[in-house]
């Protein structure tokens, strides 16, 4: 069973089907690079920890928020995240902008949990142990994650230690990629 959600949880992250979920990981980490691995690590467990939080409450059925909302407000945290780096203007990130990243990214994986709840709960269906199906969905979710991040700080140490784009540059460009996609994911969502 465990290997069954943990497969699950890092089939969910990593399908392209999915792509909210790999685009809000790029708009969270595009301003780091390879040797940042430390700080993107940090921001996405914050992450994980705070849609884990949410898939649990909505798996209890403690809470329960319209899928439609949700689906919506998924896209706002894609464009908030991405939008934030306009104001991007040093070379190294600073403590400041750090802060507001892994608070922001707890924030938002409460959202993002209930993103997943619907799924997990019909994969779920009449299980009585919830913990360990619960426990291996997200660490599979984790593990997807940090994949993902390990490319773009790749992908982004590439572009600018070897390529030579200038930093800045490469972040406006690709936070106003990432705001222009889920901007249209808002639009196309905006549905209650």
């Amino acid at each position: 069973m465990f290997s069954m959600f943990f497969g699950l949880g890092l089939e969910h992250i990593i399908d392209l089907n999915g792509y909210d979920h790999i685009l809000f990981l790029v708009a969270i980490s595009i301003i780091y690079l390879l040797k940042d691995y430390k700080k993107v690590l940090i921001l996405v467990t914050a992450f994980t920890i705070g849609h884990s939080l949410t898939l649990v409450l909505a798996v209890l059925d403690i809470i329960n928020v319209s899928s439609s909302l949700i689906e919506f407000l998924i896209p706002v945290t894609i464009f908030i995240s991405a939008f934030v780096h306009f104001f991007y203007k040093d070379k190294e990130i600073s403590r400041r902008m750090s802060l507001f990243a892994y608070f922001s990214a707890l924030f938002f994986g409460l959202i993002h949990g209930l993103g997943f709840s619907n799924y997990l709960k019909v994969m779920l269906g009449a299980e009585q142990d919830i913990v360990l199906p619960l426990f291996a969905f997200n660490l599979g979710l984790e593990v997807g994650q940090i994949i993902i991040v390990l490319a773009i700080l790749v992908i982004s140490t590439i572009f600018i230690n070897y390529i030579k784009t200038p930093r800045r540059d490469y972040v406006l460009i690709s936070s106003g990629a990432i705001a222009g996609i889920s901007l249209i994911m808002m639009l196309e969502r905006f549905s209650f």
